[in-house]
């Protein structure tokens, strides 16, 4: 994992993926909830960020298992987009 977390501008460009679902649900994180979020939660969502998106998106829709790094933040989104019916 990084560090520190990138600027808040950079991370809304990283938002920007190649399907809607994803766009609306992470940048919806990023708007709504990034700043209140611990530490460990956004450096958690900036290392998500860095991931290819087929692997978020099975991650979210829980069609896989998420890596042990991205648990908490998986969760997190998961229970904000009520994805875990």
């Amino acid at each position: 994992m990084s560090e520190q977390s990138p600027p808040v501008g950079r991370l809304r460009w990283r938002c920007r993926r190649g399907t809607t679902e994803l766009d609306r649900m992470l940048g919806g994180y990023l708007e709504q909830d990034y700043a209140q979020a611990s530490s460990a939660l956004q450096l958690a969502f900036s290392d998500l960020l860095e991931q290819q998106d087929p692997d978020i998106f099975d991650w979210l829709m829980g069609a896989q298992a998420a890596d042990a790094a991205f648990v908490d933040i998986i969760s997190y989104l998961r229970k904000k987009y009520q994805l875990d019916c």
